[in-house]
């Protein structure tokens, strides 16, 4: 927690949430990302304006942050291909078998107290605690130096 910055935090939390708001009210439909990039695989009339427009604002809002003078930590990957790509499976089996994935449940689902999303949240996070346990502890994948 060396980099945490509560000001940008809380702007970003505040984004994240006016946008998810803005998008129920506006269109009807939570700001699932596994949802709305899944539904771009499976297209319904209608449905691939606003979903396109949605995920190219979801990486547009760093080029933007970038053009506004804002820094980007470097990230570093240590993960082979073949690993990386099992766990994006895995996570896309995940989000299928929950009904979705944390911003969905996370951030909307709790926001209107469903207890489905509460339940799949807890469960997410804790999988997540594990996981990285089993990982960095026992089998000694990528520990912080």
């Amino acid at each position: 927690m060396e980099n945490f910055t509560p000001i940008s935090a809380l702007i970003g939390g505040a984004l994240i949430g006016v946008s998810a708001s803005l998008l129920l009210w506006l269109n009807g439909r939570i700001a699932g990302i596994s949802g709305i990039a899944g539904g771009l695989l499976s297209p319904s009339k209608g449905e691939m304006g606003w979903r396109a427009l949605f995920l190219i604002g979801l990486v547009g809002g760093v080029a933007i942050y970038r053009l506004a003078g804002g820094e980007l930590q470097s990230i570093q990957i240590n993960g082979s291909i073949p690993l990386l790509l099992i766990g994006g499976l895995l996570v896309g089996l995940g989000t299928g078998i929950g009904g979705g994935c944390t911003s969905g449940h996370g951030v909307c689902g709790m926001a209107r107290l469903s207890p489905r999303s509460i339940v799949a949240t807890v469960v997410f996070l804790g999988v997540a605690a594990g996981t990285v346990f089993v990982t960095r502890h026992v089998l000694g994948w990528g520990a912080m130096s």
